[in-house]
C-alpha cells in the first residue's frame, strides 16, 4: 500500500519521529515486495513436471473504460478460464475492462455484429462486446454433470460461427464419454440440434463457404466432419504417431486452422508435423516442422502464414521450450522463444503482431498475454484476466 508522509513539524523529536517512521514504512513496503514475489505462481509445462514460472508481469496502471463508452476496436478479449469473465485487454495497455460470463470460460467466437460467443461449463455466453453487457446465457441440451472448473470439466471447449453469422457451433465436453457439437440459432439464441463428435472436442472450426464444421476431437484422436445442413457426420482419424496410448498419450491433435486457399486442415503436433487432411477424401498428408515441442493453439495470417503455440517439452529433456512458430506457406519456419507456457493465439488485423494467451490447460499458466512483433520475434508480457485460454480482436 501507499501512504502519505506526515506535514512537516518543528523540533528535533518530531524529526526524529518523522524518520522512524519513514525507516518502518520502507521496511514495510520492501516486505510486501518481497511477498508479492513469493506469491507468484510456478508455470508448468504441458508435461508430468511442471517448469518453474517466471516473475508475473505487475498488473498495468490503467483507467478503465467507462460503461457507458463504446468499446474502441482493436482491443482483445480472452477467455479468462480461471474465473467466470472474459477481459478487454487494450493491445499496449493491459486490461481495462471484464464481463462475467459463467463459469470456467474457453473458447470464443466474435461476429460481426460486435457480439462474442463464449463457451463456459454453463452455457455459451452471448457477450455485446461494444457496451460490454452479458445479454444472455444458453443452457446446453446435452448433460455434462456437474459444474466444475479445469482441463476436463465438461461443457463447452471450441466454438465458432458461420460465415453468415446465422449459427454458433460449440463443442460440449461430456465427461467419461464421446463429446456432441450443439448448433446454436444465433437470431433465436437456442440449441437446434445437437450432433455426436470424438472425445474433448478442443476446436471448432468452419469451411470458409459454411457447407462443413471440423470438430478436432482430442482424446479420439480424430475430426469429424459434420454437414451444416444435414448434420451427417464423417470421421477422419488424425493420430500421425499412431494412437497407442490412448486416452494417455500426448500425441494427439489439439487445434486446427481451415486453409482458405484450397479448404484443408491444419493440425500441428509436437513441433515435428503437420497434419494436413483433405477434408473431402479424408486422406492426411504429413510435412515436417521444427520447433520440437507440444503445440497448441493455431491461427493463420491475412496473408497466410500459420502461427503455432508451443507450450514445452512433454518431459524434461524431451523436446524444447514454449515459442511461437510462424510457418510460411512454401514450409519455411521461425521459431521464437517464450516464457512459460501458453495456450492460444489471435493476431492482428495487419498481420504484423500476435498475442498469445498465457492460459494453460493443464498444470502451467500465467495470468496474461504475450505480444509478439512477427517480423523480429520481440516480446513482451501484458497482465490481462485470470488464466485466459480463447482470444479474438475486436
Amino acid at each position: 500500500m501507499n501512504h502519505r508522509t506526515p506535514g512537516a513539524r518543528t523540533g528535533t523529536r518530531v524529526r526524529t519521529r518523522t524518520r522512524t517512521r519513514t525507516r518502518t514504512r520502507a521496511r514495510a513496503r520492501r516486505r510486501g515486495a518481497l511477498a508479492v514475489l513469493a506469491a507468484v505462481l510456478l508455470l508448468g509445462a504441458c508435461a508430468r513436471t511442471a517448469a518453474p514460472a517466471p516473475p508475473a508481469p505487475a498488473p498495468s496502471a490503467t483507467e478503465p473504460l467507462p460503461a457507458t463508452a463504446p468499446t474502441p476496436q482493436g482491443l482483445l478479449l480472452t477467455a479468462d478460464s480461471g474465473d467466470a469473465t472474459v477481459t478487454f485487454v487494450d493491445p499496449q495497455r493491459g486490461a481495462v475492462a471484464s464481463v462475467t460470463v459463467g463459469r470456467a470460460p474457453y473458447g470464443l467466437a466474435v461476429g460481426a455484429d460486435g457480439r462474442a460467443w463464449v463457451a463456459t461449463a454453463e452455457g455459451v455466453a452471448v457477450v455485446d462486446t461494444r457496451t460490454r453487457v452479458r445479454v444472455a446465457l444458453i443452457p446446453y441440451r446435452t448433460g455434462t454433470g456437474p459444474v466444475t472448473d479445469g482441463e476436463y470439466r465438461g461443457g463447452g471447449m471450441g466454438i465458432a460461427l458461420s460465415p453468415d453469422g446465422a449459427h454458433a457451433y460449440v463443442g460440449v465436453n461430456v465427461p467419461g464419454t464421446t463429446g456432441v457439437l450443439e448448433v446454436l440459432d444465433t437470431a433465436r439464441r437456442e440449441v437446434t440440434a445437437v450432433v455426436p463428435v470424438g472425445r474433448r472436442p478442443f476446436d471448432v472450426d468452419v469451411s470458409p463457404d459454411g457447407a462443413e464444421v471440423y470438430v478436432t476431437g482430442h482424446d479420439s484422436f480424430d475430426v469429424t466432419v459434420v454437414a451444416a445442413d444435414s448434420t451427417s457426420t464423417r470421421r477422419i482419424e488424425v493420430a500421425p504417431y499412431g494412437t497407442e496410448g490412448g486416452l494417455g498419450s500426448w500425441l494427439k491433435p489439439h487445434y486446427a486452422v481451415v486453409r482458405p486457399s484450397d479448404g484443408k486442415l491444419l493440425l500441428p503436433f509436437e513441433g515435428e508435423r503437420l497434419a494436413v487432411v483433405d477434408p473431402r477424401t479424408g486422406r492426411t498428408a504429413i510435412e515436417p516442422m521444427t520447433a520440437d515441442t507440444h503445440q497448441h493453439g493455431a491461427v493463420l495470417t491475412p496473408d497466410g502464414r500459420l502461427l503455432v503455440v508451443g507450450t514445452g517439452a512433454v518431459q524434461p529433456g524431451g523436446g524444447k521450450g514454449p515459442s511461437l512458430t510462424v510457418r510460411s506457406p512454401d514450409g519455411a519456419e521461425r521459431v521464437y522463444p517464450l516464457r512459460g507456457p501458453h495456450e492460444d493465439v489471435a493476431v492482428s488485423r495487419d498481420g504484423r503482431t500476435a498475442y498469445v494467451t498465457g492460459g494453460y490447460t493443464r498444470d502451467g499458466y500465467w495470468n496474461g498475454i504475450t505480444v509478439v512483433d512477427l517480423d523480429t520475434g520481440a516480446t513482451r508480457r501484458l497482465a490481462a484476466g485470470a488464466r485466459p485460454l480463447g482470444i479474438a480482436v475486436l
